[in-house]
């Protein structure tokens, strides 16, 4: 009798021990769902924060020390910040010697979009919770509030410069950037999205369809769903950049029809350049025409190319009779050229998976700024870059599987990477100039110059070491896996933009006209080419540093010409 009960007396203990386990696991289970609950569902009042605005979460590692403020690669959230406060228990959590660019580095860009998606499409969609008194016009802002207004994507007047802002866009930074490129209407839509032109859109709304808050200035009303809060602007606000100027392209040839090729005109005494080009602007011309007391805006053209420039002495004062009847002064105003600056996803799913491969500081950002503006679609990115996105690459937000946009950038190489696509235009620079790019990138951002001890410290060669190998390795991988290629030089579309672009544009299988070329031609620089004061140094590079790359470069160049292609251009060749 004394054994059973004792058996019993055993099983009672370990069974409270286990209904205590199980409790205690219930109630934590329990205050994880609160909590939660509490992030995801807010209750009716100020807005609940999208799965973009959860991105904030890494400054909390900032401020315990765990991230640097630079844990980027080539532009894009670092895995850190992807993986929010998985961060404090995963492996990157853990101290590694060496600097960061020093690990694995197709292991790093893995980590890096392996829960981006999840984390993006984590909350359900819908529209955003308004506060229970609807938003207003900003009345800081020195604009002049328009009204609402409908806004077709294929249609849009409010074209000549576009960006987006997730998280601080308001009416005031929308109204500056606009009245920066000297453009008379600024509309919002969406919360973050700002639109510029000279021209308000055709369609006016009621008010109340425009029902969203701006992201960053609450109560403050931008736009809605394919709606436009549009505001008059009136002045730059204080501490604002100045108004970009006009930019002198040279001396020209009039063309034979000068009634067909400059569609409008303005005859008046003494005209100066900025008569001329104020005028050209508010008309949204991108070129200004100066000969003699007339002034002409225009469009290049295949009958009035900017690339068939001539002597600027035959523009010259010296010969005025010659220069009235022939020639011509041609100026960039600062709007937009606005007849490619139109995107959109592609209308189906594409069948061909196509690939913008580079190694990192190659030109990919500008080579999709080109394609974007050539083919009229968005491209994607196997990563994501918040500030892409806020600059007007909308496929930044898209996954990078979703087949919508015309290619995806990417960086990887291996052979399960590469074979994923079904096709790939690999884009090449020279190692040395994209050495010193993504190292200025990741000491100073994406338009900035890393500082003199940066260069001088023990990060550089380290790093050189390290990516030099990464270059060769990334073009040797996509040379041996890649289907399907073209190989695309950057040095060659910066020298010869409009037939290098034409052949990207045909081997993704897209028809343009030529005006839509000569449009990308005008606006070619994008929004991410470095400005301001070089360092002073321009040769960082130590003779050991050179022996290595130029081996690379040997090792490349053979490849390619054993793959049927032409070799490295000449200025690639070991100084």
């Amino acid at each position: 009798m004394a054994k059973p009960f004792f058996r019993l007396q055993k099983f009672l203990r370990r069974t409270q021990f286990l209904l205590f386990f199980l409790t205690a696991a219930y109630l934590m289970t329990g205050s994880l769902l609160l909590l939660q609950r509490a992030r995801v569902g807010l209750p009716p009042g100020p807005r609940a924060p999208g799965p973009l605005q959860a991105l904030p979460v890494a400054a909390v590692a900032l401020g315990v020390g765990l991230l640097d403020s630079r844990a980027m690669h080539d532009g894009r959230v670092s895995p850190e910040l992807l993986l929010g406060m998985d961060v404090l228990q995963g492996p990157l959590a853990r101290p590694r010697p060496g600097p960061r660019w020093l690990r694995s580095r197709n292991s790093e860009l893995r980590q890096l979009r392996r829960r981006w998606f999840h984390h993006f499409v984590g909350d359900p969609p819908g529209p955003p919770a308004l506060s229970p008194e609807a938003p207003q016009p900003a009345t800081s802002s020195r604009g002049t509030y328009v009204g609402c207004f409908s806004d077709d994507g294929q249609e849009r007047t409010l074209k000549g410069a576009v960006f987006f802002d997730l998280r601080k866009m308001t009416v005031s930074h929308c109204q500056d950037a606009c009245a920066e490129r000297s453009y008379i209407y600024a509309g919002l839509e969406a919360g973050a999205e700002c639109y510029c032109g000279n021209r308000l859109p055709a369609m006016s709304v009621g008010p109340e369809e425009c029902n969203h808050e701006c992201k960053g200035e609450k109560s403050s009303v931008c736009g809605g769903v394919g709606r436009l809060s549009v505001y008059r602007v009136e002045e730059l606000q204080p501490g604002s950049r100045k108004r970009r100027t006009v930019t002198y392209r040279g001396c020209f040839r009039l063309p034979e029809n000068i009634t067909h090729a400059f569609p409008d005109s303005l005859v008046q005494a003494n005209v100066t350049v900025e008569t001329c080009s104020g005028f050209c602007s508010q008309k949204e011309f991108p070129l200004a025409i100066l000969r003699g007391w007339e002034c002409y805006c225009a469009y290049s053209t295949p009958q009035f190319n900017l690339r068939d420039a001539v002597d600027s002495s035959l523009c010259g004062q010296e010969s005025e009779a010659q220069r009235l009847a022939e020639y011509c002064e041609v100026y960039q105003t600062p709007v937009q050229d606005t007849r490619c600056t139109d995107r959109r996803f592609l209308p189906t799913k594409s069948k061909v998976f196509v690939a913008l491969s580079s190694f990192p500081g190659a030109g990919n950002t500008w080579a999709r700024h080109l394609i974007e503006h050539a083919t009229g679609f968005y491209t994607g990115s196997y990563y994501f870059d918040g500030t892409l996105y806020n600059k007007g690459f909308k496929g930044e937000k898209d996954h990078w599987r979703s087949r919508r946009t015309i290619c995806v950038k990417t960086h990887e190489s291996g052979r399960r990477e590469i074979e994923m696509f079904d096709s790939a235009i690999l884009l090449i620079r020279n190692p040395y100039r994209s050495l010193v790019a993504e190292f200025n990138r990741k000491c100073a951002g994406h338009l900035g110059y890393a500082a003199d001890r940066n260069w001088k410290s023990k990060e550089w060669p380290d790093f050189v070491n390290s990516y030099a190998s990464w270059w060769s390795s990334h073009v040797l991988d996509w040379l041996k896996y890649g289907k399907r290629l073209l190989v695309v030089h950057y040095e060659e579309l910066r020298r010869s933009l409009v037939p290098t672009l034409r052949e990207m544009v045909a081997f993704l299988n897209v028809s343009v006209s030529e005006e839509r070329l000569l449009c990308v031609e005008n606006n070619k620089e994008g929004s991410f080419r470095r400005r301001g004061r070089r360092p002073h140094d321009p040769e960082p590079f130590t003779p050991e540093m050179k022996d290595l790359i130029n081996g690379y470069i040997r090792t490349v160049d053979q490849a390619l010409r054993d793959h049927n292609w032409a070799g490295l251009p000449r200025e690639y060749v070991p100084r």
